[in-house]
């Protein structure tokens, strides 16, 4: 594009502060909530019971809706990728595209197994969007491992595709599972897809690194 890259340096970093924070509330108000479901009741309710009988209600409720929502202004990442003419890389607009599509289907099928994703996204995104606020104005220090972060990213896929699977299991074998079978199926190619591309970005950046300098800008 014929355009002078855009600095950006203040709202970006605002940006990313805001979303950590946002991301922070809403893993406070729901870790704690599905780490007691896990806790104190068979893994098939966790994820089969009705939605809005499990964490619909109260404050992990009210975070879950702010979750779905917050899907459509986390595109404003993009806005600044293209603003500041950094790589914008398949996995990007693939994942964003993606989770919007999936999280919004789900929140109105009333998914059973919502919970598990949304807890997840937050405590991931409230350590991701801090250290690309502490990057944006170069203060991250030389000490952190930001593999640590592409690990939490695996480790989420890798859950998510669990949990996709186990609800399918419990829906063919005729149990009560209140999850759309097209959303499962959704959900496991999604996160399945997302757990190759991700495992491949963490082979090219860390065991296999190209010579040429990257974005450290990564996904979430």
């Amino acid at each position: 594009a014929n355009y002078k890259a855009f600095d950006l340096v203040g709202p970006l970093a605002a940006w990313n502060l805001f979303l950590s924070l946002f991301s922070t509330y809403g893993a406070i108000r729901t870790v704690p909530h599905i780490l007691h479901r896990i806790a104190n009741v068979p893994f098939e309710d966790t994820v089969c019971e009705y939605s809005y009988v499990a964490f619909g209600n109260g404050a992990a409720g009210l975070a879950t809706q702010l979750f779905i929502l917050s899907k459509i202004p986390e595109l404003i990442d993009t806005v600044f990728i293209v603003l500041r003419k950094k790589p914008l890389i398949f996995l990007h607009w693939y994942h964003h595209v993606t989770v919007l599509l999936f999280c919004w289907n789900a929140y109105a099928t009333e998914a059973g197994s919502g919970l598990y994703f949304v807890a997840m996204n937050y405590s991931v995104h409230a350590i991701m969007y801090g250290y690309y606020c502490l990057q944006t104005v170069n203060m991250v220090p030389k000490w952190f491992p930001t593999i640590l972060i592409t690990l939490g990213q695996i480790a989420q896929m890798f859950v998510g595709t669990g949990v996709c699977a186990s609800c399918w299991y419990f829906w063919y074998t005729g149990r009560v599972c209140h999850n759309e079978i097209n959303n499962l199926i959704a959900g496991a190619l999604m996160y399945g897809s997302y757990l190759y591309l991700f495992c491949d970005f963490a082979v090219r950046r860390y065991v296999f690194p190209s010579k040429k300098p990257k974005s450290q800008k990564q996904m979430e």
